[in-house]
Formats: C-alpha cells, structure tokens, sequence
C-alpha cells in the first residue's frame, strides 16, 4: 500500500442542506449559521489547524425542481436552497488564515469571462495566492431560465463554451500584464508602465474581448484550476485544463473506472497523468468505536429527507422519480444534467440500485459512500479506497455541521498522522499551487494549455 499522503479538503456550500438531505433538523447541526460570518472564519480555522489543503466551497444558480415537478420538495427539506454566493465570505476567512486554500465553484456558462477573472484576481491577491477555480458548466434548467436562456444550453456545447471561456482568462490572467509591468516608481510618478500592457484583441464564436485586463498579476495569475465533470466531455476538459479533479462515486470500485478513464485522457492530452491530482467525494462519520460511529449513522439516517434526497438527485440528474415505485431499478438516461451523476448509479457493475436503495444511500453524504467507525477503521478504509481507486485525497463531505468536520480534525487527522499520510506542513506566505505541487512554483506549469498564452515579446 502506498506511504503517499492523503490530501484532505472540505466539501461545503453556502447554504442549509448540501449533501446530507434533513440533518439541519438535528439539534447538533448549525447548517442554518451559513448566514453568519463568524460560522465561516470558525471553520476556516479549524480546518487550518487539521492541515487541510482547502475548503472546496459548490454553489448552484438554481432551485432543485424536477422532483414532482416542483421546487417544493427542496424547499421543504432545504436541498441546496436557500444558497449564498460561495465567494463572498472568502476574503473573511483568508484574513484568520494563513495556510488554507479556498476551491470556489463558478460556471463559465452564466458569466461573462473579463469580470469573472477579475473577482478572482482580487481575491487571489487578498488570500495571498490561495484561490482555486472548481470550473463547471452547469446543470440546471431553473438555473438557464433565471439567467435569460429559454433552456439550458446542450451538455456537450456547454463544454465547447468553457473551452472558448478559459482561452479568454488565460489571456486576461497570463498574457495581458507582463511580468515587469508594475514598476512603482515614485519619482518618475509611474505605477505601471503601459507599453507592457497588453491588449488581448479575442474575438471568438461565444465571447468577444478586445481590452486590456483591469487587474495588475496575483501571486498565482491564474488560480488553481479544478474540475468536477466525469463525462466523456467532461474528462477531456480536465485533460487539457484541470490541475485537480474531483470525483464522485459510490464505491471505489466505480471510482476506479473514472480515475482510469481520465488519466488515460490526460495522457493522451500530453500531460503526465500524475501531475493531475484527484480527489475523490466522501462522508466521515468517526467516533471513538465502531459501534458507536455506526449508532450515529443509524441516527442520522433516521433524521434524513427522503423527499429531500430525491430532490438533490432530481437536480443532479433532470431525472423524476417522484411517483415511481421504491422497488423499481434505476434505468439510464440521456439528459443535459449532470451525466456522470445519473451513470454511477445506473452502470454500477456490482449491483442494481432500487429507487428505494437510492434515496436511502444519498440521503447521508449525496452521491458518495460513507465511511464509519473509530479513527482506526475509517483511517484504514481511506486508504484501502485511495489504494482500490487510485486517487490522491479526499474530498471530505459533512454530515452535520461543524460535528463532521471537528470529529475529523480532532480524531481522524491524528490518526493518519501518526500512519505518516498527512500532507506536509507549508509555510504562511505559500501559494495553493506551491502547496499542490501542480506548477512551476505559484505559476501555472510550463506544460500547461494557459502557459502558452504568456506575453512573448511577440
């Protein structure tokens, strides 16, 4: 088995219910503190302290409405809504940090990429090089007709746009200033000198941007980037652009399908298909014995939304099992949602999913496995998926908030510790690209797509 660290980030959003459907209700969850400034810098400091790489912070721009046809399951059981915006508490907790990363979640399909990159050049430059960009496309038809799309633009489209979108901030962020640009100099009254500043004159078949970027270079120019999609189209995105990935899936077994699927397509690509981090989706639920993890497991399936659950998998997948009989198998379809959501229940080779075992099994950590017991056991069964699905670290989801996260800190974390498998301590001042490993120090690697679009003197 391998010694290699298992890298660690916490999967969360600003909002009520996120991947555990009702457990807000629980007199030991504060989910519904996601208002509060102080519920964020309270857990960015306490994933500094367990040596997190990062809080990995989703978002949606739609309400869940596919479940019976309506909205108002997820409103009952607060499936994703309400929801803040994931960016707006970042500056906050960067400023009672000095270490953790913060992965935010933007769609390149609602927003015009000049002012997107420059929101993430600002708070690059306040979290001192510590942002990360999670780059979806989107999933929801609520979410395209609230934004001005009669529907929602078709899945694969959706990808030719975020191509066409991250050419144009790679030449914001890496082409437009040169490096010496910014020359401060008081005496001569010169801040930056505008002959090194560059238009990038992109005229292109979704986005036309001629001007020069408005932002002076961050410490990483370009953030981190990461990529959630495990389609076909999505793998060969992450190939070209993704730095990290993240992945979810029931079983490791199933995981291990994905992780093939896109190192093959990283390799293909030109890459080195290790210089990709992955991270896969899971919920802990430790306690000091295993009885006692599988006692508060029980409990909280007892406390979950049924309702709740299926209406997260009606959005995840524009699919409605409302009505449909608990016993009935799960059969794959082709929709414009999340594909790759759909396609691991529906393609497990190991087993038929019943509607009934579904709502059951994402009612407490969404689409991935939950793993339970004392720091020993669930110490062990990290490292027996990591090995199983070859991945490099965790996404670590929540049952309850903060309990999941502290019993991690507190309990868990010690424990792969001592087992030599936490990732090294970095120094305040380091970049998340640094403490990755995935560049050439803070800046994007010289073999990625977004270094070629560097000012060359041309």
């Amino acid at each position: 088995m391998s010694s290699d660290p298992l890298r660690l980030n916490a999967f969360a959003m600003a909002c009520v219910g996120h991947q555990a459907a009702g457990l807000w209700s629980r007199a030991d969850d504060r989910s519904e503190d996601y208002r509060s400034l102080k519920h964020w810098t309270n857990l960015a400091q306490l994933l500094e302290r367990g040596g997190f790489d990062a809080l990995f912070l989703a978002d949606v721009l739609g309400t869940y409405d596919v479940y019976a046809g309506s909205r108002d399951a997820a409103v009952r059981s607060a499936a994703q809504v309400p929801v803040n915006d994931p960016l707006a508490a970042v500056s906050a907790m960067a400023a009672v940090t000095e270490t953790l990363g913060f992965g935010l979640t933007v769609t390149t399909t609602y927003e015009q990429p000049y002012s997107l990159a420059r929101r993430l050049t600002t708070l690059d430059h306040l979290t001192d090089g510590r942002v990360a960009w999670n780059v979806v496309t989107g999933y929801l038809d609520s979410a395209a007709k609230n934004l001005g799309f009669s529907a929602q633009v078709a899945h694969d489209e959706r990808y030719d746009v975020a191509e066409e979108y991250l050419e144009v901030v790679y030449k914001l962020w890496e082409g437009s200033w040169e490096d010496d640009a910014v020359v401060r100099d008081a005496e001569r009254g010169i801040y930056a000198d505008p002959a090194k500043v560059h238009d990038i004159a992109h005229h292109g078949k979704y986005f036309d941007v001629p001007g020069a970027f408005l932002c002076e270079p961050s410490p990483q120019r370009t953030p981190v980037i990461f990529q959630a999609g495990s389609s076909p189209r999505g793998q060969e995105f992450a190939a070209k652009h993704a730095e990290c990935v993240f992945i979810i899936a029931p079983t490791a077994k199933h995981a291990r399908r994905s992780v093939d699927s896109l190192r093959e397509k990283i390799e293909r690509a030109g890459r080195d298909p290790r210089s990709v981090a992955v991270y896969a989706g899971l919920t802990t639920v430790v306690r000091s014995s295993d009885d006692e993890a599988r006692a508060l497991l029980a409990d909280y399936r007892e406390h979950s939304s049924r309702e709740g659950a299926l209406a997260l998998f009606g959005g995840w997948t524009g699919v409605d099992l409302a009505g449909v009989d608990p016993g009935e198998t799960l059969q794959h379809v082709t929709t414009d949602a999340n594909r790759s959501a759909l396609s691991s229940f529906t393609n497990d080779p190991d087993r038929e999913w019943t509607v009934d075992d579904l709502a059951r099994f994402v009612a407490v950590g969404g689409r991935g496995p939950v793993i339970t017991g004392s720091p020993q056991t669930v110490a062990d069964e990290l490292e027996e998926f990591a090995e199983q699905a070859d991945v490099d670290g965790f996404n670590l989801m929540y049952a309850t908030m903060p309990g999941t996260f502290t019993d991690v800190v507190d309990h868990l974390v010690p424990e792969l510790d001592r087992r030599g498998r936490t990732a090294p301590k970095v120094a305040p001042g380091t970049t998340l690209r640094e403490r990755l490993g995935s560049g050439d120090g803070p800046r994007l690697a010289a073999s990625h797509t977004g270094a070629q679009y560097r000012f060359s003197g041309i």
